[in-house]
Formats: C-alpha cells, sequence, structure tokens
C-alpha cells in the first residue's frame, strides 16, 4: 500500500481495541496520532475501570485474526508464543439443545486470550509506532469545531489529576468511546440531529470465573461452548486461556437472575446442555467470586442516515453498533470498520463522515443480521419479526441440527459465523441439500 500523508494530528478519543486498530491505521497517514482515555493504557496490565467487560469471555472472530496479522505481521504467532493457546475455530467443541456439532479442520484460527492479554498485545504493538502517543487520566468533554460549526478542528479535554481543561488541535476526530460514546449528545449541542437507534431487548446477563485445572476437561479442544437456546436457556464459554488457567463464562438471556456466589455459579453450570463443564468445576476452587455484568440490549445508531455532520469527525466500534456480546462480533467488526478507514485515507484525503459512516454501515449488515435475527428466535425476545426473519430462523434451527451429522455443514456455519463468508453461503443449494436430508422440514399443516 503506498502511504500517502493525509493530515498532521489525529487523535483518537478512546484507547480499546477499537481505538488502538483506529490509530494503527491513521500512523501511516498522520504525523502524530494522539490516543486520549481516562485510563492509564500504557500501565495497565488487568482489567481496567473503562472495560468492565474485560474479565468475561470474549471472541476474535476469524476474520479479525486475519486483519490483526494484516495490520501487525506475525501478531498469532507473537501471542502464541506467549502461552496463548489457538486452535482452529471448526475442533471447539460447540453444543446446541445437548448435541455436539460435527468437527472439522477449518482453517479457521482462533485465539484463546483473555481480552486483558489480547488488548495488551496489540497495545504494545501500537505502542511502539514512532508516531503514536497516548495520554493518560483525561475525561473527553466536547469536540471543539469552527465558528461555523460545520468542521471540527479539535477536542476539549478535564486533566483529572490535575483539575485542569485543555483543548488539543487535531486534523481529525476518531470516537471510539464504545457504547457510552456521547456523539449524540454532542451533536445535539452543536445543532445536528441525533441519529435515530435501533434495539433489540434482550437483558442478557455474563457471570464469570477464572479455575485452574490440572487437568483440561476439554480433551483436544481448547474451549467447550454449549450455546443458550430457548430449550436451553443458560450457556456457557469455557476455554483454556494459559497453562492450566481456565475461564469460564455463564449466560443467561431475558432477565434471568447472574449467577453471584460460586454456589449459584456450579448450580447453573448443572443447567447446561451438557454436564461436562459441570464435571470439569464442581470440585475446583475458582480465583475468586464471580464477576457479574448485565447488557440490557444491542444498540444500533444510524449515523449513516443523518442529511448532516460535522466534517473531520467519525465514529468507529461499539459507538456505532454494540452486539449482543454472545456472539462475539464486536472486535472483529471494529477491525473491519478500521480497514475501511485505512482504504479511505489511501485516497490522500481525510475521511468524509457521512461516506466512512455509510461504509461502517455495510460492515454492521451482515453481523447484525446475525445476531438481531438470532435474538429473535427466542419468542421472547421483543421486536419486529418479518416473513423472512421467521423463514430465515426456521431454517438456521433445521442447519444447525443437521450440522450434528455433516462437518460440511459445521465449516460453511463457522465460515458464515467468523465473518469470512456472507449468509447466503449458508443457503447455497449444496448446503441446502445437506440440511434436507439430515433435518427436514416439517410438514406444513394446511
Amino acid at each position: 500500500m503506498v502511504v500517502r500523508e493525509v493530515g498532521g494530528r489525529a487523535i483518537v478519543l478512546g484507547g480499546s481495541m477499537a481505538g488502538l486498530l483506529a490509530a494503527r491505521v491513521l500512523s501511516d497517514h498522520y504525523a502524530e496520532v494522539l490516543v486520549l482515555d481516562r485510563d492509564d493504557l500504557l500501565g495497565s496490565t488487568g482489567p481496567r475501570r473503562g472495560t468492565p467487560q474485560a474479565v468475561h469471555a470474549h471472541a476474535l472472530l476469524a476474520r479479525g485474526e486475519q486483519i490483526l496479522n494484516e495490520l501487525f505481521p506475525g501478531f498469532t504467532a507473537e501471542v502464541e508464543a506467549s502461552g496463548v493457546p489457538c486452535t482452529d475455530m471448526g475442533q471447539l467443541h460447540w453444543y446446541l439443545d445437548g448435541e455436539r456439532l460435527a468437527s472439522v479442520r477449518t482453517g479457521l484460527v482462533v485465539v484463546n486470550a483473555t481480552r486483558t492479554d489480547l488488548e495488551q498485545h496489540v497495545r504494545d504493538r501500537v505502542a511502539a509506532i514512532a508516531n503514536i502517543g497516548f495520554v493518560a487520566g483525561v475525561e473527553i468533554l466536547s469536540p471543539v469545531t469552527d465558528p461555523e460549526r460545520t468542521r471540527v478542528t479539535g477536542v476539549r479535554v478535564h486533566h483529572t489529576a490535575a483539575g485542569t481543561q485543555q483543548t488539543y488541535a487535531a486534523d481529525l476526530v476518531v470516537d471510539t468511546t464504545g457504547r457510552g460514546s456521547r456523539m449524540p449528545v454532542w451533536l445535539r449541542e452543536l445543532g445536528y440531529d441525533r441519529p435515530a437507534e435501533e434495539r433489540v431487548k434482550i437483558n442478557l446477563s455474563y457471570s464469570s470465573c477464572f479455575f485452574r485445572l490440572p487437568v483440561s476437561p476439554l480433551e483436544d479442544s481448547l474451549s467447550i461452548i454449549p450455546l443458550g437456546t430457548p430449550n436451553y436457556p443458560t450457556g456457557a464459554f469455557m476455554g483454556r486461556v494459559k497453562g492450566d488457567r481456565h475461564s469460564l463464562s455463564l449466560t443467561r438471556m431475558l432477565g434471568a437472575p447472574p449467577p453471584a456466589t460460586i454456589e449459584e455459579f456450579r448450580a447453573a453450570a448443572k443447567e447446561l446442555c451438557t454436564d461436562r463443564i459441570y464435571e470439569a468445576i464442581k470440585d475446583a476452587e475458582p480465583e475468586g467470586p464471580p464477576a457479574v455484568i448485565r447488557f440490557p440490549a444491542s444498540v444500533r445508531r444510524r449515523y449513516e442516515a443523518l442529511d448532516r455532520f460535522p466534517e473531520r469527525m467519525v465514529v468507529l466500534g461499539d459507538g456505532l453498533c454494540s452486539f449482543n456480546p454472545i456472539y462475539g462480533q464486536g472486535m472483529t467488526v471494529a477491525a473491519l470498520e478500521a480497514m475501511a478507514l485505512r482504504a479511505m485515507l489511501a485516497e490522500g484525503e481525510p475521511p468524509v463522515p457521512q461516506r466512512f459512516h455509510e461504509a461502517a454501515a455495510r460492515i454492521i449488515d451482515v453481523p447484525w443480521g446475525i445476531a438481531a435475527g438470532g435474538d429473535l428466535a427466542w419468542p421472547e425476545v421483543e421486536g419486529e419479526r418479518t416473513p423472512e426473519i421467521e423463514a430465515a430462523n426456521a431454517y438456521m434451527g433445521r442447519l444447525q441440527s443437521a450440522a450434528r451429522f455433516d462437518a460440511r455443514i459445521t465449516e460453511t456455519f463457522m465460515r458464515v459465523a467468523g465473518l469470512i463468508d456472507p449468509p447466503d453461503a449458508l443457503f447455497a443449494p449444496e448446503i441446502a441439500a445437506l440440511v434436507d436430508k439430515f433435518a427436514p422440514a416439517e410438514p406444513t399443516v394446511v
């Protein structure tokens, strides 16, 4: 790629995964990149205040792993050399309604790191880039604009330790502050419309513990994943993350209370559609009490539909769309959005907000359709169920059932879930024929 300088300084608001990836692509086109965050990013070795979800199970989907290796050559090998296990996505032990999907080697790599470890590796690579700097201990107050309020010229911050305010000039501001982004408020204050929002109310809860298990219950695999379904509402993600350390997250939908004590945690593990996880932890002591977090709704903000938006400012990451975390899409979608930003910057001009947000919306369409459509398969989840969604969910139920018997279905499913192939691949004639063979549709009653 030919690098063309676009401006003097770019500022990234927020230093989580989306912010780090944005800083990486900006560093090729701006003389200086500053990452502003309330936490001390470079001094962080554990879960940060800004990422309370970090102790819970995370997934870097296959497409995300590919992008990280493109942005940081040798990334997966480096992470694996540090002791983080990696494996093939199709070799994980996936369970649906008590049945394990057929195992298959897909060539798609799963990095089984904790969110903290993964972010640390990315942060170390970003911090090593000479023109990227980090400013810690700041509260983002607002963007600064020209007198006409049509163009962003910087950002105003509050230094919490010193109690002082400062304005940083910028040629571009990228908001990666996540689900709690104040961009809708800032737009209103500047005289712009707020974006429309789409919500799918799921009332999800996560409860997570770490266990030391010298004898792994996972056999030749790194993870066992019994997904929550209407028939088995409690789901789980269990995996070895380093040495004999195993992470276990239990999930519950629709407001079911998360297990908050180790006794409740073990009892919830007994509700899973497979007994392997309960048997592994029933006598094991956790590193600490369960950590609990709630996720009320998936939220998508439609910035691409706004008629007006200030120049030299864009939104990237969870501020655009915050997905149901069960699907593990957030980090990979942020990586795809960063690559879209990179492609625009390669043209030698600052990104046009409307154009970038439209490109990001096209990226979001697929994972949002997968997650929101899948959530609507739960009868109690609120949302519009179009005939297309109902037909797709009925087919997906049959496809997942058929995947127990034929690895070709599992592989196709993993490639779509990993954001490698489009959802249309699930409906290809050869896959549909296998679904009909192993999970024929029930006859229509007239």
